[in-house]
């Protein structure tokens, strides 16, 4: 599996700041309804749903938001840089800029897991978070995303 099978270009963004959770997750519902015809409604309450279980910040200002929705072919990502950092209760205490949300069908268990797991691998990359930090074009983060993202274990 690679990050271009789960993020389309138009699927990458950069927001000046989102004033909390909830809000991030209206963006990023957002961007699910407009590049993945995914409904408003149903994406926001699925990523709120999942929070309510646990953080999704992994640390290191990275979070990764995901949701399980019923309708989908295929596992999807929405990545979004936000300029100005926001707290999202991560146990290093860091605030979060770098969020890439993946949207799985309901019955994607090995699928979503291998998702999860690429970008949890690619965002560890201290020198890509570097990059996706300086930078504030869309396409040009894309392909920092995608180049050389190769899973050996898919």
């Amino acid at each position: 599996m690679q990050v271009s099978e789960i993020l389309a270009p138009g699927s990458v963004k950069v927001l000046p700041k989102a004033s909390s959770k909830k809000r991030l997750f209206c963006d990023l519902a957002d961007v699910s309804r407009e590049r993945l015809a995914i409904d408003y409604a149903t994406a926001f309450s699925a990523l709120q749903d999942r929070e309510a279980l646990g953080t999704t910040a992994v640390g290191r200002g990275v979070a990764l938001p995901h949701a399980r929705i019923g309708g989908l072919d295929r596992v999807h990502g929405v990545f979004v840089r936000l300029e100005v950092p926001l707290d999202f209760d991560a146990t290093d205490r860091k605030p979060v800029d770098l969020i890439f949300a993946l949207f799985a069908p309901d019955g994607a268990g090995v699928a979503h897991l291998k998702a999860l797991a690429l970008v949890s691998r690619t965002l560890r990359d201290p020198g890509l978070c570097a990059k996706l930090r300086a930078n504030s074009d869309p396409s040009l983060l894309y392909t920092l995303l995608t180049e050389g993202t190769a899973s050996e274990a898919a």
